[in-house]
């Protein structure tokens, strides 16, 4: 045991510096950084500490399984390559172990071997405030001087007659399953339940998707109908801006019931399985949190930009944070864990809402965006809109993956605002523009780019040259031309 963890241990309260209380890869970051600069750090984790645990809540499991799906796509597509193969078979033993590899991959980063030996005092089992200076965890009481809320968030439940009493799927509970279901039901839109829907179909299921609105509504129009085009070819039956009337049992099946359109009779659809995709709500029961002075809604604990609440010794980030003026995002909990460390170790300012945070879908076509759409950078005033086809890019051609698009949105001066690029290996291509966006570089930076060809990288940067086509069309250039022209 270190002498930090000893000095915990002792009779009486605990008083680290910091104290973190949540599980997942935010919690953890803010407590193995913290340790690292030498603070006393306790972590209280609802859940038990290991990869088996931690399997079904981590994002990489639900890449696992678009990543064997999207093999075995390639395999029923080789024959464009002039390659000729039967249809694959799926073992699903391994099919299960390969779903549990990244968990137990990067278990040893939140071992509690690594965790001891960096200091931390782990903690399993509930917590919540006893006032605003002091959390309970167990038979442990915690003062300490800064704390960390980082309990992120659950499935939601929609609020429809009969659909607590049915036996459903998360996220999580899906991808443990033993038998693949015959038919599934997705109940609801949000981004991984797209990606698994998609997922699960070109492993053999028959999916029924079944949304409340439009398709990815957060995304590009473009982009929705990429990815729309190509669920429907898979063979997903897909039902947009529905609502639900009820779920019920028929012969111990899910069945959901939907209001009748444009003068029809109302719709009842069967299934061996539903999966409710209906997106996250913040998870704060127990935790007592009016105790600390701290205000919360449904959409979450209420912080300042910078992830401050009412009471300023306690900091909330990721999926159970609410920032004024920020939407809600699934992928900011490393990003606010990182400004959570400068502010509760350093006392530097920080501000939760200047930058964009990326977001992924994992279907095929992936879509990835940052920032601003282009409709909400009109209502900002005049901009401009730059596009560039996958059809037009020598290595998407040469793999045969030239369905998708970039959309750029920039302003007057050509600083970028937005980005959407929908097509094979989109989340990795955002990153030249997350950097960018960060920089506040302008659209001319990135056509100055050299980039290796051929490549996809190269679709970013032909997106940014094309802001230089309307030169060639203004009379002035062209005179200008015409006179250089004339020394040779």
């Amino acid at each position: 045991m270190t002498e930090t963890a000893k000095a915990l241990a002792s009779p009486g309260p605990m008083t680290p510096d910091i104290c973190v209380v949540g599980t997942g890869p935010g919690a953890l970051t803010v407590a193995t950084t913290a340790a690292l600069f030498g603070v006393s750090v306790v972590l209280v984790e609802p859940a038990p500490t290991g990869a088996s645990e931690r399997a079904g809540a981590n994002p990489a499991s639900s890449a696992a399984l678009v990543a064997a799906a999207e093999k075995l796509q390639a395999v029923r597509e080789a024959q464009r390559f002039g390659i000729s193969v039967a249809e694959p078979e799926i073992d699903m033993a391994r099919l299960r172990a390969h779903l549990g590899h990244p968990a137990a991959a990067l278990a040893p980063n939140g071992s509690r071997e690594r965790l001891a030996a960096l200091g931390i005092v782990l903690l399993q089992g509930s917590a919540h405030f006893l006032n605003r200076q002091t959390l309970a965890a167990g038979e442990h009481r915690i003062r300490a001087r800064r704390f960390v809320i980082a309990t992120g968030s659950q499935p939601a439940v929609l609020a429809i007659p009969g659909l607590v009493e049915l036996p459903f799927l998360t996220g999580e509970t899906l991808l443990s399953l033993q038998r693949r279901p015959e038919r599934l039901l997705v109940l609801g839109g949000e981004p991984t339940g797209v990606a698994l829907a998609q997922a699960m179909r070109r492993l053999g299921s028959e999916v029924v998707l079944i949304l409340s609105g439009r398709l990815l509504p957060q995304e590009e129009p473009e982009a929705a109908d990429l990815v729309r085009r190509a669920l429907l070819r898979d063979g997903i039956e897909l039902h947009e801006e529905c609502t639900v009337l009820r779920a019920e049992s028929a012969r111990h099946r899910p069945r959901l019931v939907l209001a009748p359109q444009a003068g029809e009779a109302e719709t009842s659809i069967e299934g061996t399985h539903l999966l409710l995709a209906s997106g996250h709500t913040p998870r704060l029961d127990g935790l007592d949190l009016d105790l600390a002075g701290i205000r919360s809604d449904a959409g979450g604990i209420a912080v300042d930009r910078g992830l401050r609440t009412a009471n300023r010794r306690i900091l909330a980030i990721g999926d159970c944070a609410s920032i004024a003026g920020a939407p809600p995002s699934a992928d900011a909990a490393e990003h606010h864990a990182g400004l959570a460390v400068r502010n509760a170790l350093f006392r530097l300012p920080v501000n939760a809402t200047s930058q964009a945070i990326p977001r992924l879908t994992l279907c095929q076509p992936e879509v990835a965006s940052l920032g601003l759409s282009e409709e909400e950078a009109r209502k900002q005033g005049a901009i401009g809109v730059l596009r560039w086809p996958y059809a037009e890019n020598e290595r998407a051609q040469a793999e045969r993956r030239t369905e998708g698009l970039i959309k750029l949105i920039t302003d007057r001066k050509g600083r970028i605002l937005g980005v959407t690029i929908v097509g094979a290996q989109a989340g990795e291509l955002i990153g030249l523009w997350c950097l960018a966006v960060q920089q506040r570089l302008a659209v001319k930076d990135v056509a100055g780019l050299v980039l290796p060809s051929p490549s996809l990288s190269e679709i970013s940067k032909r997106a940014a040259l094309s802001v230089h086509a309307p030169l060639a069309s203004k009379p002035g250039i062209r005179r200008l031309i015409g006179f250089l022209r004339r020394f040779g």
